[in-house]
């Protein structure tokens, strides 16, 4: 029994170290799917250059996320379908074309990146696994998400879809 306290220490710390290493993270339901992500890293890096992107988005008439119910009333469902979309969108199409001039920014930016990379990895297995399965309405939704993004140019569609990350991130909680 004199190895029975070492190993209780060593489980405790074991433990104490896992919940540590999830701590703020959640666990987002898109139909079927379960992924667990940080949202807490993911808004303080885009609230510490949310000002600085959108200043540099010379038309604020036009939103990319939020034409008309692109992202509202999403079936249970499509959440999933129309969430790996995004993510996809994001990180093929959107962080390729943020590059400023400014290194602070572009490490936040690079930090995002990562996160919605790891995330689109996740959904990505869950498609494979067929729990993902995308209905008429979202790819109809994707589709006019795609249409306002490549009706600029690519750096603008680009510095706009940065600026209103904000969009997909409250809706995200609010479908959670």
């Amino acid at each position: 029994m004199k190895g029975s306290p070492l190993f209780l220490c060593l489980f405790s710390v074991s433990c104490w170290w896992n919940l540590m290493s999830t701590a703020g993270n959640k666990i987002f339901h898109f139909g079927p799917c379960r992924v667990s992500m940080s949202m807490t890293e993911i808004r303080s890096g885009f609230t510490a250059i949310k000002d600085n992107i959108q200043a540099r988005d010379p038309i604020r008439t036009l939103s990319i996320l939020s034409y008309p119910h692109s992202l509202h009333k999403v079936k249970s469902l499509d959440r999933c379908c129309i969430t790996r979309h995004l993510f996809n969108f994001y990180v093929d199409k959107v962080f390729k074309h943020c590059k400023t001039e400014d290194s602070y920014v572009n490490r936040k930016i690079s930090s995002i990146a990562n996160s919605f990379l790891s995330v689109k990895r996740k959904l990505g297995q869950c498609h494979e696994e067929n729990k993902c399965m995308c209905g008429q309405e979202s790819a109809e939704k994707f589709k006019q998400i795609l249409a306002n993004y490549e009706g600029l140019n690519v750096t603008s569609a680009a510095i706009k879809s940065l600026g209103e990350l904000d969009i997909l991130l409250d809706w995200m909680e609010k479908s959670h």
